[in-house]
């Protein structure tokens, strides 16, 4: 008779690495509903030139816009990106709640995903297991196109479904933003619901309520989502490269203002925890000036300022 080897104690005792994928994947429901907030805000932008031409755009319209995108933008590049993923500055309590709802109203993810897919991004970065590097196919040109595409937010549908236990385990700890991450769909709705609601208190009418709601809601999340999705894209395939970095980051200029400076990509793979992106002269850098604005109200601590020995260092020259 055989006896099974019992455990010897290293057996035991060695603790079990976590795996980087849940073990259960995307349904069909989820990317179902994943491609409805893509195409519908999609179709939005496509019909907003005609729409605006010779009505339907007014100066209420343009103000929610504008409000309802910087809110969700930053909440993504200051909140989800800088200080959630990595931890560039410590924020008083209440701003690191309020950061992560911001976040939360750009209906890309919920904070602790969003962070979980980020960071497995940057220990990947272009590699096998990068979740969405457009070098994911190859380098000649047909493999790049497809990789674009892959990269912009094919992605997306892929069913596997990187697991935040491993890549955050401190958010997941956080009582605060665990609750602010499992309430996303209540931050899904009020940015989709908020933006008519103020048009058509405002007006007193409901079709400045829709016309509130086509470009606060639709037009706003469509911009703001191929915004950031670029930078997975096309800021890992062209641009310019000022800093020594592993992979493929680079520097795209005339996304800097719409991205509220996460364009300047390059810097951020060759110093990940730095919380200014643009650091060169003329980089214009709107999430940092942000974050120095609240340092300066003392909202903000130990904030991660560019060290000009650690850039020099990493400059091409």
């Amino acid at each position: 008779m055989t006896v099974a080897p019992t455990a010897t104690p290293s057996d035991t005792s060695r603790p079990q690495a976590r795996p980087e994928i849940e073990p259960t994947p995307k349904g069909n429901f989820e990317k179902g509903l994943l491609a409805v907030f893509i195409v519908v805000p999609l179709l939005a932008v496509v019909v907003a030139v005609p729409f605006a031409w010779g009505w339907g755009l007014g100066w209420t319209d343009i103000a929610i816009m504008f409000v309802f995108y910087v809110v969700s933008g930053l909440g993504v590049t200051v909140g989800y990106h800088r200080h959630f993923t990595h931890g560039s500055f410590k924020a008083k309590r209440w701003l690191r709640i309020a950061l992560g709802i911001a976040g939360g109203l750009s209906i890309e993810m919920s904070v602790i995903d969003w962070v979980a897919v980020h960071r497995r991004h940057h220990k990947y970065s272009d590699k096998e297991g990068d979740p969405h590097s457009p070098w994911r196919f190859g380098d000649d040109w047909r493999a790049l196109t497809k990789g674009l595409v892959w990269a912009h937010m094919g992605w997306l549908f892929d069913s596997k479904r990187t697991s935040p236990a491993k890549f955050c385990p401190d958010l997941v700890a956080d009582k605060d933003i665990n609750r602010v991450s499992r309430l996303f769909p209540v931050w899904v709705a009020t940015s989709l619901l908020l933006p008519g609601a103020i048009g058509g208190l405002i007006s007193m009418s409901w079709w400045g309520a829709f016309t509130a709601f086509f470009w606060g809601s639709l037009v706003r999340i469509a911009v703001l989502h191929h915004v950031t999705w670029c930078i997975n894209s096309i800021c890992h395939a062209m641009g310019e490269e000022a800093f020594e970095s592993r992979d493929k980051s680079r520097n795209v200029w005339w996304l800097a203002i719409p991205s509220f400076g996460e364009s300047w990509h390059n810097l951020h793979h060759a110093d990940p925890t730095c919380a200014r992106h643009g650091v060169l002269k003329g980089q214009l850098d709107s999430s940092a000036r942000t974050i120095w604005l609240f340092e300066k109200v003392g909202w903000v601590s130990d904030v991660r300022w560019p060290n000009a020995d650690r850039l020099a260092s990493k400059r091409i020259s």
